[in-house]
C-alpha cells in the first residue's frame, strides 16, 4: 500500500530524468494530473497524457532536455504525510529567488508559488521543483 503518491510521482520523475528516459508513465489520479498541468505550464515538462489502459490509466508525462541533460534539475517533496508543511499568502516561498516553482494545494486548487500569491491564497506546499 502507497502512502504519499505525490512522492512516488516525483520520484518516478527523477528516476526517468537520471535514466534519461524520454516519458514516465505512473497511476493516475486528479491530484497527479494537475501536479503534471503545472509541470507543463511551468516548461519543465513537454506535455502529459492520460492513457487508458482497460482498468484505472495512466499519466504518461514526456520529459525536456536540454544539452542531454534534464530540465528538471532538483525536485523535493516538502509536506509529507507525517508532517504537513501551510503557509499563509505572506509566508509563500520563492524557490531559487524565481527560477522554480513551488507546488501549493490551495482551496482554489493546485497553484504554483507566483499564481498562489498574485491570487492572494495560502495553502499546503506540497512540493519545491528547479
Amino acid at each position: 500500500m502507497m502512502t504519499d503518491p505525490v512522492a512516488d510521482m516525483l520520484t518516478r520523475i527523477r528516476n526517468a530524468g537520471q535514466a534519461k528516459h524520454k516519458w514516465v508513465d505512473m497511476p493516475v489520479s486528479k491530484l497527479k494530473v494537475e501536479v503534471a498541468r503545472l509541470l507543463e505550464e511551468s516548461h519543465f515538462v513537454h506535455t502529459h497524457k492520460v492513457l487508458e489502459d482497460g482498468r484505472f490509466g495512466v499519466l504518461r508525462i514526456y520529459l525536456k532536455y536540454h544539452d542531454e541533460k534534464p530540465i528538471i534539475r532538483h525536485l523535493e517533496r516538502v509536506s509529507r504525510p507525517g508532517r504537513r508543511h501551510y503557509v499563509g499568502k505572506d509566508e509563500i516561498p520563492r524557490v531559487r529567488n524565481g527560477l522554480g516553482i513551488a507546488i501549493m494545494s490551495t482551496s482554489v486548487g493546485i497553484l504554483s508559488d507566483r499564481e498562489a500569491r498574485t491570487q492572494g491564497v495560502g495553502g499546503e506546499v506540497l512540493a519545491r521543483v528547479w
